[in-house]
């Protein structure tokens, strides 16, 4: 029988999202036993943004937002190619199930514990009472999965810098080394990145839930696995374990070491000017000067693309943001919060007052000599959250796509009668193993045309700046511009992507 959630724990509304938050993170050199409170009760230092890890190992208190957090849920995870080429609106599935573990169980409370970190918002996520007193283990534990997965995204990418995450299963960072990674035998880490500033891979192993020391050193040994494979290869193996307990704040240990040796390789085929720029940071911030950057943005938002280019009509808008792509710069983190941006705030105001007496189109085109840009956007059904992208972006993931498509149709294994046949004659287990198969087969595919599409997705790049979107949509109405600034919104922006939360309740559906 279940129990019921006692009576002494109070009917709360649920989690408001205008406030950032304190993660507590303790950096250590290897698994060790989990803390006894020391996440409330040790002084803990105060967190300067570095792009790498800090110099001393011990206790600090970042303070980050819930859009970052969210940014984070909802780009970790297997790319969504081939699996959704034909059916793209269940990409918006695929996004409510990355996020819903995070709004169904988290809850924040006040910190009130000394010593509180200088600057720190003294205010902490935690587990809430559904969670604690109602929850199936099986259900706890699709939950654990899906915070361990998103905090470390956070830890890595927002906090220390890290480039894209990709998963270790399609083959690793060394081509090389491919098939070594690909062993069904070995027990390997989860993802892998470049950090450019340490010029290292990194190979990382994500935990989540009660996260003892037995569930640590599994993982450590894990990325030990994963270390002797990369070998000589300059690399840091890092193990990030989002521990939370009914009662307790939610912090993260992250247990790291350093391997010297060779310096990480370009990316395939690259070019001499600009490696470096992609192959580490926020890809964004580079697409201008790199093409393997421009490359790795489109892939990274596929599955927003895809949401985008299937929702319906009336669920699309076009929302107002600076032009100016170094004004949207990477601050700590990978997005820059709108709501206290001056110039965001400045722009829209001047467009709100031209917006009377013009019409539609002419405001639309009005804006960009106003130093704006409009980014496509729709909430995504059964969120909070609303998701967006530039229409230059929006432009190199349809030709992306496109390319992704001809893959699909082309390669034995892949196509969707094959997958038809398979389904109907192999286990439950065999089937996951073949799909396995056909994600690297797809992975490689994707690898081999990565010279072909250099120039297709820059040319397509630097086409959506002129293109309007009723043409980049296929369809003959553009969508609403969006002027009103909505209060009930906390928005943040990168370079070419959108991101906003409700700050309370599920706003309505733009008609």
């Amino acid at each position: 029988m279940t129990p019921m959630i006692p009576a002494h724990v109070p009917d709360e509304p649920p989690l408001t999202y205008d406030d950032s938050f304190d993660i507590p993170v303790l950096f250590r050199n290897g698994p060790a036993n989990k803390p006894k409170k020391q996440w409330r009760t040790t002084e803990h230092k105060p967190w300067s943004a570095t792009d790498g890890f800090p110099k001393a190992a011990g206790w600090y208190a970042p303070t980050t937002t819930w859009r970052e957090i969210i940014k984070a849920a909802t780009e970790v995870g297997r790319d969504i190619t081939p699996h959704l080429q034909n059916q793209p609106r269940y990409a918006h599935g695929e996004l409510v199930a990355r996020v819903a573990p995070l709004y169904a169980y988290l809850g924040a409370h006040l910190f009130e514990h000394q010593p509180a970190v200088p600057g720190a918002m003294n205010r902490r996520l935690t587990l809430n009472p559904v969670y604690a007193h109602g929850t199936e283990r099986t259900a706890k534990n699709a939950a654990a999965y899906r915070l361990g997965m998103t905090m470390t995204e956070w830890a890595c990418r927002s906090l220390l810098g890290l480039g894209q995450t990709e998963h270790l299963e399609l083959g690793g960072p060394v081509p090389a080394l491919s098939t070594t990674f690909k062993d069904p035998k070995r027990k390997l880490p989860d993802l892998w990145g470049r950090h450019e500033t340490e010029k290292a891979y990194w190979l990382i192993e994500a935990k989540g839930g009660t996260c003892g020391v037995g569930t640590l050193r599994k993982g450590w040994a894990q990325l030990e696995a994963g270390s002797k494979i990369l070998g000589s290869y300059a690399h840091r193996t890092v193990l990030v374990g989002a521990a939370v307990r009914p009662g307790d704040d939610l912090f993260l240990t992250i247990d790291h070491a350093l391997h010297p040796g060779q310096p990480p390789l370009p990316p395939a085929g690259s070019d001499p000017v600009g490696e470096a720029a992609a192959g580490g940071g926020n890809l964004e911030d580079h697409i201008g000067e790199n093409d393997d950057a421009l490359i790795g943005a489109a892939r990274a938002q596929m599955l927003v693309y895809q949401a985008l280019r299937s929702a319906p009509p009336s669920q699309l808008r076009t929302v107002p943001v600076p032009a100016n792509r170094a004004s949207r710069h990477r601050r700590p983190g990978l997005t820059t919060p709108l709501e206290d941006d001056d110039l965001t705030i400045g722009l829209r105001a001047e467009a709100r007052g031209a917006a009377p007496h013009v019409e539609p189109h002419t405001l639309r085109a009005g804006i960009r000599t106003m130093g704006l840009d409009d980014f496509l956007t729709c909430r995504i059904p059964n969120t909070e959250i609303h998701l967006g992208m530039s229409r230059k972006l929006f432009a190199a993931c349809a030709r992306l796509h496109e390319e992704d498509l001809a893959i699909a149709r082309r390669t034995p294994g892949l196509r969707a009668e094959d997958q038809l046949a398979l389904d109907q004659r192999l286990s439950e287990d065999a089937q996951d193993e073949q799909r396995l198969t056909q994600r690297r087969i797809f992975h490689e595919q994707q690898e081999e045309a990565r010279p072909r599409l250099r120039s297709l997705l820059r040319g397509a790049y630097e086409r959506g700046a002129t293109s309007d979107w009723s043409d980049l949509l296929r369809r003959p109405e553009e969508p609403e511009l969006d002027l009103s600034g909505d209060e009930g919104l906390l928005e943040a922006a990168t370079p070419e992507t959108y991101l906003a939360v409700s700050r309370y309740d599920l706003p309505p559906t733009h008609a």
